[in-house]
């Protein structure tokens, strides 16, 4: 399929013809393009770019295509090899390089891989500045060194660790409550990079008795690696024999992050962020930030506890900015995605997972009392498949002016409220769909609701088809 090019990165099917494909050509072309603009915008002066990737089969060949053209641009590369999208973020803020690129799809399927770009500041780029990179790709200008200023490369595993310590550092992980708990977890990496640094965190803090499914990272991801309730049921009947505290499950590279409680019931992954957030805050107070796609009960849990929730525009590069400007001190993005502005701003499974089992060590009850002591809404999740005859700028006018008379927000696509009930309707930064969310007190509300919408898409579509 046609290549997606997003803030969200450069994404693609792995086989096929260049024009259907994330292929060599690509890789080669979108890197030196990158490159160039490193160069152009290196304030460190150091010509330097950190390059990790997750377990995906094609990740090897993309890698190798990768750090050699940056090396053929003038580009120094510390290679992080099998790495996590947190820690390359990470890494390259400490290395004080120009910028990074994390080689994944994220929770795409296997056949997927993609190049996230990164600034100095270990933060995915701006639009501004992707649409730059994308500019000079598609006319190729970009001038390769002289072969005597072709850059280098190290190699530096290290980084995982050097994460792990960071983690445990911060006064908001308390180490010692975990452990005096004796957990027993149950863990699903998907056969990615996870199996690596998961293990690693959990023994750090003092979890010991772990169950571990699917944590080779060999890139074979035995189901669909988006952590959804319908892709995660191995790991819940594992749950379901009584044996086990929590069911952690991440993807690929490990920024998104989903609990099973001990029944083997999800926690939600909307719910990751909410139960993190309100322990953040019992500590701390201060303000909180979600992307318009997240459940209303963040907002619910800020304001108990005396802070102000603000949405932003979906995408993580816009709930960061969004994060600054408020001077948030916890967010993310319903996903499982949390940001803890202290370690960096980046989605991170791995301090998630760390503050979660914070939260749960100090709270009186297991993680399905702990899930129920928030406030219980449901989102709906559902998407329509994009064909290149439809026109998605005219649809969402169109439901903006059919819904004029509720609140309209047009931030980033179309979100209708309906008292504490929503819908939210965007054009996909990674694939070509309209997702289409809503959220209610029951799921059959939600899902009403969001199926009224499809109704009125559907008729919209039709129209204009007539």
């Amino acid at each position: 399929m046609t290549l997606i090019k997003s803030i969200s990165g450069i994404r693609g099917t792995i086989g096929g013809s260049t024009e259907e494909s994330l292929n060599p050509v690509d890789a080669a072309k979108f890197s030196a393009a990158y490159a160039k603009w490193i160069l152009a915008n290196d304030e460190n002066n150091n010509r330097k770019v950190v390059l990790g990737r997750d377990a995906r089969v094609s990740g090897g060949w993309l890698s190798q295509i990768v750090s050699g053209t940056l090396q053929a641009m003038g580009v120094d590369v510390v290679d992080l090899g099998l790495s996590t999208t947190p820690t390359v973020e990470l890494a390259t803020e400490l290395e004080h390089a120009a910028g990074g690129i994390i080689l994944t799809a994220s929770h795409n399927p296997a056949n997927w891989n993609a190049l996230k770009l990164l600034n100095s500041k270990g933060e995915f780029i701006s639009a501004e500045a992707m649409g730059e990179i994308l500019a000079d790709a598609e006319k190729d200008a970009y001038d390769f060194a002289d072969y005597k200023q072709t850059g280098q490369v190290s190699y530096d595993d290290t980084y995982i660790d050097k994460h792990i310590q960071m983690i445990l550092d911060l006064d908001l992980v308390d180490v010692e409550a975990i452990k005096a708990k004796n957990f027993n977890v149950v863990i699903d990496c998907v056969n990615s990079t996870g199996g690596i640094a998961v293990p690693k965190l959990l023994t750090a803090l003092g979890v010991n008795n772990v169950e571990k499914l699917y944590c080779e990272p060999n890139g074979r991801f035995p189901h669909n690696p988006e952590p959804l309730p319908e892709n995660i049921t191995e790991i819940s009947r594992t749950l379901e024999n009584g044996n086990y505290h929590l069911g952690i499950i991440v993807d690929p590279d490990v920024d998104r992050l989903a609990l099973v409680t001990e029944d083997g019931s999800p926690f939600g992954e909307e719910y990751t962020l909410v139960a993190v957030s309100d322990y953040v805050l019992s500590k701390k107070l201060g303000n909180t930030v979600s992307n318009m796609s997240s459940t209303r009960a963040l907002r619910d849990v800020t304001e108990k506890h005396g802070g102000q929730y603000t949405a932003s525009a979906v995408g993580e590069v816009n709930v960061v900015k969004m994060m600054k400007e408020t001077n948030a001190v916890i967010g993310g993005e319903g996903n499982g995605g949390v940001i803890l502005p202290e370690l960096h701003y980046g989605r991170d499974a791995l301090v998630g997972i760390a503050l979660f089992l914070s939260k749960l060590a100090n709270f009186n009850g297991s993680a399905n009392m702990l899930r129920q002591s928030y406030p219980n809404y449901h989102i709906s999740k559902n998407k329509i498949e994009l064909t290149p005859e439809i026109d998605v700028d005219l649809i969402l006018e169109k439901m903006e002016e059919k819904y004029a008379n509720q609140p309209v927000n047009t931030l980033d696509g179309v979100k209708i409220e309906f008292d504490k009930e929503w819908v939210h309707l965007r054009k996909s930064n990674t694939e070509p769909i309209i997702r289409i969310y809503s959220e209610s007190e029951t799921e059959q509300t939600a899902e009403h609701l969001a199926q009224k919408i499809i109704s009125d898409i559907k008729e919209i579509i039709q129209f204009k088809a007539e």
